[in-house]
């Protein structure tokens, strides 16, 4: 795949781009992304958030917050965003109550946005409700669940999921294809710019090649390269 040459970087735009690690991960699983976003030209804040200790919206309203008034304070001229599985959620939750002004473009890896049926067989357990903390049960297909309860994306978002899978268990509650958390169908979101499927799981979203250069080139242009590797499904 081309990266497209800048005329000027983005660090001289001061642009910024905010990493949010998904559910029981830490800002560890967003390294390979962090080190090709600032290869790329972007100042990069790769936010740790204790994803297993609260709801949706207070993770949402920390982590962002504090991420977003960091990059404004250090003269931030646009703001873009990268996320893994919950970490789209929060993005979502937290734009439905907040604004950012200089609001760049959304990138989300295998985002639960219609939510995920493994919750809803699997949530009630209490060895689920034990691992994935309170924003883990939030995650159901119902009308009521908070991904089904935030709305159509009223920003610019491009949707990456995967069709792999290793884990069957979960895949057999989940129907159509799938990454092993959630079902492409899923993944997808009424407003948004683009959608790519492409041959990797769950897991590992955030570390796929074709992953990294579909999200730097989605900042860029604001839709993904059309390519043998990634097709739109």
């Amino acid at each position: 795949m081309a990266i497209l040459p800048l005329l000027a970087t983005a660090t001289e735009n001061q642009e910024y781009v905010i990493l949010l690690h998904g559910l029981c991960r830490t800002s560890r699983s967003m390294a390979p992304m962090e080190k090709a976003f600032f290869a790329s030209g972007y100042r990069v804040l790769n936010v740790d958030y204790p994803s297993r200790t609260a709801a949706i919206e207070k993770l949402s309203d920390d982590a962002i917050g504090r991420a977003v008034a960091d990059c404004q304070k250090d003269g931030g001229a646009k703001i873009h965003f990268v996320t893994h599985s919950l970490g789209g959620i929060l993005v979502r939750s937290y734009l439905s109550r907040h604004s950012i002004t200089n609001l760049g473009r959304v990138v989300m890896l295998g985002p639960p946005n219609q939510g995920s049926e493994v919750v809803d067989k699997l949530g009630s357990w209490w060895i689920f409700k034990k691992l994935n903390g309170p924003a883990g049960s939030e995650l159901g297909t119902s009308g009521i669940s908070t991904p089904n309860q935030l709305g159509p994306a009223n920003f610019c978002v491009g949707v990456i999921a995967g069709d792999r899978s290793i884990n069957w268990i979960n895949s057999a509650l989940i129907p159509g294809s799938d990454d092993g958390k959630v079902s492409v169908k899923r993944t997808k979101l009424e407003g948004m710019a683009d959608h790519i499927v492409i041959h990797a799981t769950h897991p590992f979203l955030m570390r796929n090649r074709i992953a990294i250069q579909q999200s730097i080139y989605f900042l860029r242009i604001g839709r993904f390269e059309r390519g043998t590797e990634a097709s739109n499904k």
